[in-house]
């Protein structure tokens, strides 16, 4: 597909699942992006910085996407102090 200025561009860009680095099929239709974003000491918004979690359907429908999210987010820092991983 070639968008306007002539250059090819793809309709599907692929995603991979955040906790178990597999690719998302595009017939996924149960897998959710989930953007958490940055704030200081303070507790104030960082503008436009946020951390992204995809997971896809395969770990939600069997009940692991709230595990992998705290653990995911305890290796990024985002829970420091809060929840033990």
């Amino acid at each position: 597909m070639q968008n306007d200025q002539g250059k090819v561009v793809e309709k599907f860009i692929p995603r991979k699942c955040s906790a178990t680095q597999s690719i998302i099929q595009p017939k996924d239709h149960s897998s959710v992006q989930i953007n958490v974003r940055k704030v200081n000491e303070k507790g104030v918004l960082i503008d436009q910085e946020f951390d992204s979690f995809i997971f896809c359907g395969k770990l939600r429908a069997g009940g692991k996407s709230d595990k992998a999210l705290n653990r995911l987010a305890c290796e990024k820092n985002i829970m420091k102090g809060v929840y033990k991983f």
